[in-house]
């Protein structure tokens, strides 16, 4: 009884990942806003107020990352800091590679579609994202 008890955990915990396709990484372009980040204990953090949205652009697997920030008029303000990326699929699970001029690192693509993104770090902290709702005080 236990050892099936077992397999069917086991089975649940691998049914929680979604199999990335090529055709699944054009959702990532675009507006990313942090709702949560799970940390390995399962300990939660939530996110009330962002003061930055992460923007993805990619094409063919290689792009950027750049952190802005929302503006009242419905606008974001950007700088010339990005983080380059190449996106890695094989077998369903997709590897986002950063690189920028001081470091490197790799985040794996635990959810992908278009409003939800779940990352998870090399420290195992998983990062929830939603679509940012645009506001205006116009």
């Amino acid at each position: 009884m236990k050892k099936i008890f077992l397999f069917i955990v086991f089975g649940l915990l691998l049914s929680c990942k979604q199999t990335i396709s090529k055709t699944d990484l054009n959702n990532l372009n675009g507006y990313w806003e942090i709702e949560k980040v799970e940390l390995p204990d399962g300990d939660k953090k939530e996110y009330k107020v962002n003061e930055t949205i992460d923007f993805f652009k990619i094409k063919d697997g290689k792009g950027f990352r750049k952190k802005v920030m929302p503006q009242l008029d419905g606008t974001y303000l950007t700088n010339d800091i990005q983080e380059d990326i190449v996106i890695a699929v094989k077998d369903g699970d997709a590897t986002i590679k950063y690189k920028t001029t001081y470091a490197s690192w790799n985040e794996e693509i635990i959810e992908l579609t278009k409003d939800k993104l779940v990352i998870k770090n090399q420290q195992d902290f998983e990062y929830h994202y939603k679509r940012p709702v645009k506001f205006s005080i116009k």
